[in-house]
């Protein structure tokens, strides 16, 4: 059993920018992706603001036979998985079949497909409902279209957990190459429902900012925290074992996962602690790190005054008061559901590779009590070797995963 996972291919769909390179460049410059709605109308809704994907044309990277039987989040999840197999120099032809998988989460399913074809119902009756809703809709598609896609018939899953989801599909990547199971995995997670329907969900939180300027909308750690901004995209990774990747390509890797945890809250009136803390300390242990050994952390960054609050009261307790460096780079994209996770592994990994961390943009201070040292406005310089990547979601999953430079 290998004690390596390596990643060797990153896939990045984000608001502000399409392909790994235009992402991060626009993310180190402090390009932020959200604004209002283009399809419709918002100004009815008690919230207006969304981090969403424009110019995204998907007969440009897909095949036209794709189109009818896919909703606009596979088609981001089947391009970001070709971005991630083309980044790790992968021609799937060359390997064997049975040892690729994919592992991915989603949260809402093909949201715009499924509601265009229940309207056809109600409106024009069944003969005019597509066939291919009987799929279409459903969370597990990505992982099935880019299986097929690809021809990878070894393992496969997707996992649900909200926000926590995507480093859950990560974390359980890993597991299958530790175990043997396979030797080249894509993993990750992908979200887009911004459809009228699909609004009014991630509105039915009661936990998105109702801010009119994007400045003002999503502040985490921010005195002025008034809620997040949900948004649409995420990104998918080539994970493979090191020895296999070793003998495929003579490329390095951008870096290790050597640390996973995932806990659960307990009820709210339970009176007991919530579940964090002891996913920082199950992941540290995991990769064998002492808390001085984290170089950075990617925050869940909630937006919420209660949510902030046990995040810092989390990172104070696990690495004392202002002893690493957090950051916050959702706020140029939102929060992205299942996508927020894998998208926060890959500023990691290329805050790594490049020595600079990331800034949270519009946060222009942090509620004292915290005791975080948040990256603010412009990006940091910094050597990092580790990074630490937390996820929350709604419910009461908590998820930690560790990334570490080569060695």
């Amino acid at each position: 059993m290998s004690s390596d996972t390596v990643v060797t291919g990153l896939g990045v769909v984000a608001p502000n920018g399409l392909g790994t390179d235009d992402f991060w460049k626009a993310t180190l410059k402090g390009t932020c992706g959200i604004g209002e709605p283009q399809e419709y109308d918002a100004s009815a809704y008690s919230a207006r603001l969304a981090g969403r994907i424009r110019d995204f044309a998907p007969r440009e990277h897909l095949p036209g036979r794709l189109m009818p039987q896919t909703d606009r989040v596979t088609r981001l999840a089947l391009v970001a998985a070709d971005w991630a197999l083309a980044d790790a120099e992968v021609t799937m032809a060359e390997l064997d079949e049975f040892t690729c998988g994919v592992v991915t989460s989603n949260a809402t399913g093909g949201f715009e497909f499924s509601h265009r074809e229940m309207r056809k119902l109600w409106t024009k009756g069944p003969d005019h409902v597509s066939v291919y809703q009987c799929f279409a809709w459903f969370y597990a598609v990505n992982t099935g279209q880019i299986s097929i896609r690809n021809n990878m018939r070894g393992p496969g899953g997707v996992l649900v957990a909200e926000q926590a989801g995507g480093l859950d599909a990560i974390g359980h990547a890993r597991r299958v190459l530790r175990r043997g199971r396979a030797r080249l995995m894509l993993t990750g997670g992908v979200e887009s429902s911004f459809d009228p329907w699909g609004w009014v969900s991630h509105l039915a939180s009661g936990t998105v900012s109702e801010a009119r300027e994007r400045t003002e909308a999503y502040l985490p750690f921010d005195p002025r925290a008034n809620g997040y901004v949900p948004g649409e995209g995420g990104a998918i990774l080539t994970l493979e074992d090191a020895g296999a990747a070793r003998g495929r390509t003579g490329r390095s890797p951008y870096g290790r996962i050597t640390g996973y945890a995932a806990t659960f809250d307990p009820p709210p009136a339970s009176g007991r602690p919530g579940g964090l803390r002891r996913a920082i300390d199950a992941a540290l242990a995991d990769a064998r790190l002492r808390p001085d050994q984290i170089d950075l952390v990617v925050a869940d960054a909630a937006g919420t005054a209660a949510l902030d609050a046990e995040e810092a009261a989390a990172l104070r307790a696990v690495f004392g008061p202002r002893a690493v460096p957090v950051c916050a780079p959702k706020t140029m994209v939102g929060r992205l559901m299942a996508g927020a996770g894998p998208l926060d592994v890959v500023y990691g990994l290329l805050a790594m590779r490049d020595g600079v961390i990331p800034p949270a943009v519009h946060v222009d201070s942090v509620v004292d009590d915290y005791d975080i040292d948040l990256v603010l406005t412009e990006p940091r310089p910094c050597d990092i070797a580790s990074v630490l990547v937390l996820a929350r979601g709604a419910g009461g999953f908590n998820t930690a995963l560790i990334a570490e430079a080569m060695p």
